[in-house]
C-alpha cells in the first residue's frame, strides 16, 4: 500500500512538473523588451506619417464632396461623380489587395515597395478616401439653418466652410480622425505581410511563423492598450470640444 501511494505521489509531481515546464515554454519568448519597443516606434512612425499625410487629402476630399454635390455651395456634378466614384472604388479594395495590387505604383513614388517607407504609400492610399467618407457624413450633419444664415450674411463658400461648417462639426471630425487612427492602427498590423515592420510584423513573423505564444499575447495587449487609449482621449477631446 505504501508502494502504491509513493507511486501515486510520484506520478503526481512528474505530471506537475511536466504542466509547469509545459506553461514555461508556452510563455517563454526569444524577443526581448527592446523589440517590442522597436516595434512600438516603427507602428508609431507608419501610423503617424500617413495619418498625417491621409489627414490633409481626406479632409480636402471630404470638403469637396460637400460643397460640390447637388445642392452643395459650389455645385459640380462632374467633379462629384468622378470623386465619388474614385473613392468607392477605392474603399471597395481590402487592404491587403491594395497594398499588393499598388506595388508598382510604391516602387515608383518612393524606391521600394517593402520596409516602412515602402507601406506608407499604400497606407496613404487606404485611408485618406476613408477619412473622406468619415469628413463628408460629419460636414453633412451641420445644421442647414447654419449655412442659410451665413449665405444671407453675404459670406462667400470658403468663408461658409472655414468660418461656419468646420467650427460646428469640429466635435465630429476630432472623432472621425479617431476613428481613422484606430483604423489606421489595424492596417499597419496587415502591413507586415511586405515586412513593413511594426507591432502586426512582429505577430506575425514570430507568433504566427515561428510560433511564439508570448509574442502574440504580449502584441494583443499592447494593441488594445493603444487603442483604448486612443479612443479615451478622442472622445474627452471631442466633449471638450462640445463644451460638455
Amino acid at each position: 500500500m505504501e508502494q502504491f501511494n509513493q507511486t501515486i505521489t510520484t506520478a503526481f509531481i512528474s505530471a506537475f512538473i511536466s504542466i509547469i515546464d509545459y506553461l514555461g515554454s508556452l510563455f517563454s519568448t526569444r524577443l526581448t523588451a527592446m523589440d517590442f519597443i522597436e516595434a512600438a516606434y516603427q507602428t508609431l512612425l507608419m501610423v503617424s506619417i500617413t495619418l498625417l499625410i491621409g489627414a490633409v487629402i481626406g479632409i480636402f476630399l471630404g470638403i469637396c464632396l460637400v460643397v460640390t454635390r447637388p445642392n452643395g455651395l459650389l455645385v459640380n456634378r462632374p467633379l462629384f461623380r468622378f470623386l465619388n466614384t474614385t473613392i468607392n472604388l477605392i474603399r471597395s479594395l481590402p487592404f491587403i489587395i491594395l497594398l499588393i495590387a499598388i506595388i508598382p505604383f510604391t516602387k515608383l513614388i518612393v524606391g521600394t515597395a517593402f520596409g516602412t517607407v515602402g507601406a506608407i504609400v499604400p497606407l496613404t492610399i487606404y485611408i485618406a478616401p476613408y477619412i473622406a467618407r468619415l469628413v463628408e457624413n460629419s460636414l453633412l450633419e451641420v445644421d442647414q439653418g447654419i449655412i442659410e444664415a451665413a449665405e444671407s450674411m453675404g459670406a462667400t463658400p470658403i468663408q461658409i466652410i472655414w468660418h461656419f461648417m468646420l467650427p460646428e462639426a469640429f466635435s465630429s471630425l476630432i472623432l472621425t480622425l479617431t476613428t481613422a487612427t484606430i483604423g489606421l492602427i489595424n492596417a499597419t498590423a496587415m502591413a507586415g505581410a511586405v515586412g513593413a515592420g511594426g507591432i502586426g510584423d512582429l505577430a506575425l513573423s514570430y507568433g504566427y511563423r515561428r510560433f511564439d505564444t508570448t509574442a502574440i499575447i504580449v502584441t494583443v495587449i499592447i494593441l488594445i492598450i493603444t487603442v483604448q487609449s486612443i479612443q479615451t482621449v478622442g472622445n474627452y477631446l471631442a466633449r471638450k470640444a462640445r463644451h460638455e
